[in-house]
């Protein structure tokens, strides 16, 4: 029986216990495991290859996103590393978003200067310039969608169609909906990523990634290497990690309704000067969102017109918004991405994707959307009153 996200999310590892009859999985902390007999290893030997209780995480996410499986790794950054690392050698090509998160466009960056690969950062709207990277025979087309931090759709069906015609792998970094709004590999992609910190966690309290393959193949690969290098996510981490994905569905649900308040909030303000949430339906990728993702999603963008010492008088006004990197947690954030979530990027390439100094990002929580509002209206106020 195929079973619906909220189903998936709750049972996976339930009732499983069979020593104390545990409802829910219990913390193995364990860091190895004996053998019954000599030469004679049982399903887990050693943490680090693999863990009871981040298995089951792993194969929770893996159904939520129809993947064959995946690997739970410390952190999203090293759940691309570990992509990269796999499929990736020296003279290599991958193709990037030109306005991919700061973290991927340092880390992208900075392997490429030490020759692991070559990157092409590119416009995956601009098809001229996607198809000029095509070209070059890229081995893995990576697809940020939406986008961070302007929200870019990106076709997901139309640019794995491309890819695989050009010899790649695709894989789709899927952070800022979840499995819960958007299911990639039903739309052609290899891989999905997500740095589990945002939504999959939800509480702001475990740093964790997850790389999930579509092939049993490319997840026994990627499992071998994660053993291999060591990226592998700790058990108390997976722990909490599996406890925050019982409630993603709800969270996630809440907290787009919390980001549509907020939307029309800041529309009636002066101040705002461009608001990016692909919910609008003046946002440019409204239709495509409409149709690849069950949802618009809690994250949004807006500039503000002024400087930069219009947005620390506005910051300094704003209560209830938390002024913290990332995102996808039951409390509210805001972050200004020049100096914070993008602050890895050069000037230049920040403003070739459109990342101005005057952009704050939003991460709605599960808040009353009414007490949000207000704050927001009282920092406007208080600006405009000086």
């Amino acid at each position: 029986m195929t079973r619906k996200p909220a189903t998936a999310a709750i049972h996976n590892g339930l009732n499983e216990e069979h020593q104390f009859g545990c409802v829910v999985p219990p913390v193995y902390l364990s860091s190895t495991y004996n053998f019954p007999e000599f030469d004679c290893p049982r399903e887990h030997d050693y943490s680090r290859r693999g863990n009871p209780g981040r298995d089951i995480t792993g194969r929770t996410l893996a159904e939520l996103e129809g993947g064959a499986g995946a690997v739970v790794t410390s952190s999203g950054m090293s759940a691309l590393h570990l992509l990269f690392t796999v499929f990736l050698s020296p003279g290599d090509v991958i193709v990037a978003p030109h306005d991919c998160y700061g973290g991927t466009y340092r880390l992208l960056d900075s392997c490429q200067q030490r020759g692991h690969f070559s990157v092409r950062f590119t416009d995956m709207n601009d098809d001229a310039a996607l198809n000029a990277a095509l070209a070059e025979k890229p081995k893995l087309v990576l697809i940020e969608t939406p986008g961070n931090p302007l929200l870019r759709i990106t076709d997901i069906a139309a640019v794995s169609e491309k890819a695989h015609q050009a010899g790649a792998l695709v894989a789709a970094d899927n952070t800022f909906l979840s499995p819960v709004l958007q299911q990639p590999l039903a739309l052609g992609a290899d891989f999905v990523i997500h740095s589990c910190t945002k939504y999959l966690n939800g509480h702001s309290d475990v740093v964790a990634g997850v790389v999930i393959a579509a092939s049993q193949e490319h997840t026994d690969t990627l499992s071998w290497w994660a053993n291999n290098i060591g990226v592998t996510l700790g058990a108390f981490d997976s722990y909490l990690l599996l406890r925050g994905i019982r409630t993603l569905v709800p969270r996630i649900r809440l907290q787009e309704e919390n980001a549509r308040a907020i939307v029309a909030c800041l529309a009636q303000q002066p101040m705002v000067k461009k608001i990016y949430y692909p919910g609008l339906e003046t946002h440019p990728g409204y239709a495509l969102a409409a149709k690849q993702q069950k949802g618009f999603g809690a994250m949004l963008s807006f500039e503000i017109n002024g400087d930069i010492a219009t947005i620390s008088r506005f910051l300094s006004h704003l209560s209830l918004f938390t002024l913290a990197e990332s995102l996808g947690g039951v409390e509210t954030l805001i972050s200004h991405a020049a100096t914070m979530t993008h602050a890895g990027m050069p000037e230049q390439a920040r403003k070739a994707a459109g990342i101005s100094d005057t952009l704050l990002r939003i991460s709605a929580g599960i808040e009353d959307s009414g007490d949000l509002t207000a704050a927001l209206e009282h920092a406007f106020q208080s600006v405009t009153k000086g």
